[in-house]
């Protein structure tokens, strides 16, 4: 089988060709990721500009980082869920994409620097509250998130706007 092929077949499955053809369900989805994209990524970018010292000072990183790590799980669980629903649904003219494929290429880098910093920076409140001031390892874990989630959300934005090359057909090139 193709690539082509195997994604016609991921989006011909009866739960994504339901999504697909509801006249509701889509919408409704859709509406959801987007959602749960301002509130997850809202929470990101807070916790990302306390950690630069940006933002919010006279509250403990620490507490900012534990305090919203809930919502930021729930927010990301029904954020990729949604995300999945809805890509599953066009996965046959989403597969080769450049921009889908640049979006689930940073959301796996994503996964990789959250486990990356996750001893040194997340789950190390006592550091983050250094009164020597935020640790560089800290500073950095934000800079990287906000760039990844930036070209996160882009790339999600700008999956609808491609088309694929058109080939010309070859009796319709014109001969010098």
């Amino acid at each position: 089988m193709s690539p082509a092929q195997i994604a016609e077949a991921i989006q011909d499955t009866t739960i994504f060709t339901a999504m697909r053809e509801s006249a509701l369900v889509y919408p409704i989805v859709l509406s959801t990721h987007l959602t749960m994209i301002a509130i997850f990524g809202g929470l990101i970018l807070l916790t990302d500009l306390r950690l630069l010292g940006l933002t919010l000072t006279a509250i403990p990183a620490s507490e900012i980082v534990s305090r919203t790590r809930p919502f930021k799980y729930v927010g990301f669980v029904i954020m990729v869920t949604c995300g999945i629903l809805l890509a599953g649904s066009k996965f046959a003219s989403y597969y080769n994409n450049p921009y889908f494929l640049t979006k689930v290429t940073l959301l796996c880098l994503v996964g990789v620097h959250a486990l990356a910093f996750r001893r040194s920076v997340y789950r190390n409140p006592q550091a983050l509250d250094n009164p020597q001031g935020t640790p560089r390892a800290a500073k950095i874990a934000a800079t990287l998130s906000m760039i990844l989630w930036v070209g996160i959300l882009s790339n999600g934005r700008w999956i609808a706007y491609w088309e694929p090359k058109k080939e010309t057909p070859t009796a319709q090139i014109r001969q010098p």
